[in-house]
């Protein structure tokens, strides 16, 4: 609907400057409190059948107006008082400000979107304050997020896709106080790309200890979920891990991060070699085939041996899950190389976690970083990076598990 040229330049008639439309008492806030108003009054006259004042309407409702009552509104253009119309029968509902409703004009999602950037409730409460002058109780911040927490139930128990090419796993740590002590606890995550090369984010758990009994409890609770398939799982080097997924998936190719792997070799050498090292373990994750990287394992190990054999070692007892990388085509280990998009997601949600000291409860702490991963989520809007040559890969390398509507394996068959 389109407002006529002479209302607005009514309305603006004596306008002088900005404070004149959106100050403490300028325009924009009276004629929102107008528009509510009358909107009101606008639904108790459909709801009675006639108009204020209309007495010849309406006879055989015995229902009437009744005066109005006051109500204070907080909202993004300040607080303001509404006269809220009422009935004699106490049977009016308003439906643009309902019943109990303080807050009006997206405030809530303001505090939301304050709160999942990881701002204390201090900081939330002296920031809406200075932007819009209306004042509010840690209470109120408080019952808006707790709000969040059966989204999150739902989020947390959705059905799932059954197919995910790849699936990242991985865990945080973040202090938690249980029993009135902190003690340190992991959020698990789970970060599938599904079939059109889009991530999305399959679950939050907590934990006392990272696991592989626990990953498999997550898996498991996935599985029932409905993912029936992962091609590949990209996960760290913990031990057990890779039995866990293929006691729930069993055709599941297991994939150890890289960057996990070069980071564990790190902890056992001085800060001084560290750049060496590093330089001498790349010709090994970069190789073509997984000849090339055997071979230059060996040349690392003449030259390191000596002085850090644990490295060479570590890598030796993992190949298992590192190799399998060297049998896909560059387009797939890109994307299963690391588990950086998973990293990076971990770096996102410790911003906003770092301004916890602790956390006083594990659905704060889930409540905060669920809705930290609502914003990361706004930017996976693009496919991984060369997503279509990967899935024609893939069609092949798991021949008969890759779901493609419209087409069939003997129609496939016949095309190659």
């Amino acid at each position: 609907m389109t407002i006529r040229k002479e209302i607005l330049d009514e309305l603006i008639r004596d306008y002088k400057n900005p404070e004149d439309l959106l100050g403490e008492n300028g325009l924009l806030k009276e004629l929102t409190k107008a528009l509510l108003e009358r909107a009101m009054d606008a639904e108790l006259t459909h709801e009675l059948g006639f108009e204020k004042h209309d007495k010849s309407s309406g006879k055989e409702n015995s229902n009437r107006r009744n005066g109005t009552t006051t109500k204070t509104v907080k909202s993004k253009h300040g607080e303001f008082e509404l006269q809220v119309p009422r009935d004699r029968d106490s049977e009016f509902e308003p439906q643009i400000i309902r019943k109990h409703q303080r807050r009006f004009d997206g405030f809530d999602n303001a505090i939301l979107s304050l709160y999942a950037r990881g701002l204390s409730t201090r900081d939330i409460k002296a920031h809406l304050e200075e932007i819009y002058g209306v004042e509010i109780s840690p209470d109120l911040i408080s019952s808006v997020t707790e709000a969040v927490l059966e989204e999150v139930r739902q989020w947390q128990t959705r059905p799932l896709e059954s197919v995910y090419p790849i699936v990242y796993l991985d865990a945080l740590r973040v202090k938690i106080r249980i029993d009135s002590i902190v003690q340190n606890r992991c959020i698990y995550l789970a970060i599938g790309v599904n079939l059109e090369g889009k991530k999305e984010t399959l679950g939050l758990w907590t934990a006392e200890n990272e696991g592989a009994k626990f990953w498999l409890s997550v898996l498991t609770e996935l599985n029932n979920r409905g993912v029936k398939d992962i091609f590949i799982a990209c996960v760290d080097g913990l031990k057990g891990f890779s039995e866990a997924i293929e006691a729930v998936f069993p055709e599941t190719i297991t994939q150890v991060c890289i960057v996990h792997q070069i980071r564990n070799s790190l902890t056992y050498i001085s800060y001084k070699d560290r750049k060496a090292v590093v330089a001498d373990l790349k010709p090994v994750y970069t190789a073509i085939t997984e000849d090339e990287a055997l071979f230059a394992l060996e040349l690392f190990g003449e030259k390191w041996n000596s002085k850090y054999p644990i490295i060479a070692k570590s890598w030796q007892s993992n190949w298992p899950r590192i190799s399998p990388m060297f049998g896909l085509p560059k387009e797939i280990r890109r994307a299963v190389y690391t588990t950086n998009v998973i990293e990076s997601l971990n770096y996102s949600l410790r911003k906003i976690t770092k301004t916890r000291a602790a956390f006083p409860t594990e659905e704060a702490a889930l409540k905060l970083l669920y809705l930290g991963l609502q914003n990361a989520a706004k930017k996976w809007t693009m496919p991984i990076q060369n997503w279509n040559m990967a899935m024609n890969q893939m069609v092949i390398l798991f021949e008969g598990r890759m779901p493609i509507p419209g087409l069939t394996e003997n129609s496939f068959t016949q095309n190659i």
